[in-house]
This record gives structure tokens, sequence and C-alpha cells, in this order.
């Protein structure tokens, strides 16, 4: 048996998983409430019926109306507007933080895990260091030393999740590198970059992508919380956590300014939760019927 043959997928295992993320009714909603985020960063312009930077001393903190559908804030700025464009700046920042961790975290994963010894020793100890610091605190730190801005708000949250890529990457291979058709390649030659790329990594996608999933809603509350402590994103560009920063001084004069952005933080968390967590069912082979 060749290599290339022990590791083909089988060619209806994406129907399946498909098949099975549909049945799942929980996770379809949360994949609507992702879908509906993103439409709304993508479309900001057309959705938005106010200008998000245009200030309004006549509308200073107005109660949601027919004109302001969910008020305005503190400058007379549309509530609703900044929410919409507020989006872009969170779902930016939970891709992009989760893409910068799996390019730093996987290949320190794949080369603990596959080459073990001294190899596994040096990561596994760097990894478990790195992972006995709160995630937010230590987001915060980073964040704190780079500066205040939103790309170093990512590079930030991206390096404090990439411990948690290189555990679970690491485990997996641990696991795959055992198999058959691994041991086949190794047989026949190949050599370790060929067999962690052409078979190793493959088969450890799975879990990958649906700790990427959930770890972006982990991301979209770190970007709201450095941008609550003014570590993000910067005004006037509206961010959901700038807004609440904003919103705390007014809990009791206007109330609409911090339900929203809340509510919107809320519901992006519990979307890609719901979202990862169908994921997880729909990828694991041992629920397979």
């Amino acid at each position: 048996m060749s290599a290339t043959t022990a590791t083909a997928v089988p060619p209806r295992a994406g129907n399946r998983a498909w098949a099975k993320f549909k049945r799942n009714k929980v996770a379809l909603v949360g994949a609507g409430i992702v879908l509906l985020f993103v439409v709304m960063a993508l479309f900001a312009p057309l959705i938005a019926n106010h200008d998000p930077f245009q200030t309004s001393f006549m509308n200073i903190r107005k109660a949601p109306s027919a004109a302001y559908w969910m008020g305005t804030d503190e400058l007379g700025r549309d509530v609703f507007s900044r929410l919409v464009y507020g989006a872009r700046a969170s779902l930016m920042a939970g891709l992009v933080s989760v893409l910068i961790a799996l390019v730093v975290g996987v290949p320190f994963g794949l080369a603990a895990g596959y080459f073990g010894g001294w190899t596994d020793s040096i990561i596994s100890r760097a990894t478990e260091a790195l992972l006995a610091i709160p995630f937010l605190i230590l987001a915060i730190a980073l964040a704190a030393f780079l500066g205040p801005s939103l790309i170093n708000a990512m590079i930030a949250i991206g390096v404090s999740a990439a411990p948690k890529f290189v555990r679970i990457t690491r485990g997996q291979v641990l696991a795959v590198r055992s198999e058959d058709y691994v041991q086949s390649a190794r047989a026949l030659g190949a050599s370790s970059l060929r067999i962690i790329a052409r078979h190793v990594f493959p088969n450890v996608m799975p879990p990958l992508i649906v700790q990427a999933t959930i770890t972006i809603a982990t991301a979209i509350i770190a970007e709201a919380s450095l941008s609550f402590l003014g570590l993000g994103l910067q005004p006037p560009n509206p961010s959901w956590g700038s807004m609440l920063n904003t919103a705390k001084n007014f809990m009791t004069q206007a109330p609409w300014m911090s339900i929203f952005p809340g509510s919107a933080i809320f519901l992006a968390v519990l979307g890609f939760n719901l979202l990862g967590d169908g994921l997880r069912d729909a990828l694991d082979p041992r629920q397979d019927k």
C-alpha cells in the first residue's frame, strides 16, 4: 500500500460532516448569528443610516427613536451606525488574531509532537510557562508593551492564544505519528518535512478548525477588553469595547449606550461558540452513526 493511498480521505467524508452539521439546529443558529455579523461588517456603509463620526450637539444622548434606532452617544453620534462599523474591528481582530495564533503555534506543535526528544521538551516547557499566565493578562501586557492600536492588539491577542494551538497540535500529532500510513511513508523513505506536510498535518486539521472557531470568540472579548482599556482601536474609530468604555459614565442617563454594544459582543461570542460546538460534533469521526 502506498503512503498516498493510505492517507486518502474518503470522498464522502465531507458530505457526512455537512449532513451532521445541518442536523444540528443549535449549530445552524450559531452560523446564522456569525453570518449576520459578517454581513454587517462587509456592508457597513450600506446598513448604517448615519455617519458614525458625525457629531451633533443638538442630539446628545437621545433615546432610541425612529431617527436614531439605538439612540445617540455623548457627542450626538448615532449608536447604531457606530455599532455596525464596530463589527469590522471586532471580526477583524478575531480572525487576524486567530490566524496569527495558528501561524505561530501550529509549526511548534508539529515539531514538538513529531520529533519528540529535546525539541518536545523545550517547546512543551515554554508552552506550559505561557499557559500558566492568564490569557487576558498576557494580552494586556503585550498590548501595553507594543502600544495602543488595533494592529498591536491583534498581535498581542494572537501571540497570547498561540500556546493553546501548540498544545492541541502536539497532542494530535502524538496520536497520528504512530499510525500505519505514517510508518509506511517513513519506510518508503519520505522526508520528515514531506510526512508532516502530506500525512500528519491534514489529519490534525479538524481539531484545529474547531479550536480556531472557538478562539475567535475569545479574541473578540479580548479585543473589546483592550479597547475598553484604551489599548485597542483608538477613538474616534468605532469599537464595541471603546463604546462600552464611554458608556460606563452614563449608565443611568443613557443606558442604551452600553446595552447595545454589550449585546453585540454577547451575540457575536455566542454565535462563534455555537458554531464551534457544531463543527466539533460534525468533524468528530467517533460520532458517526
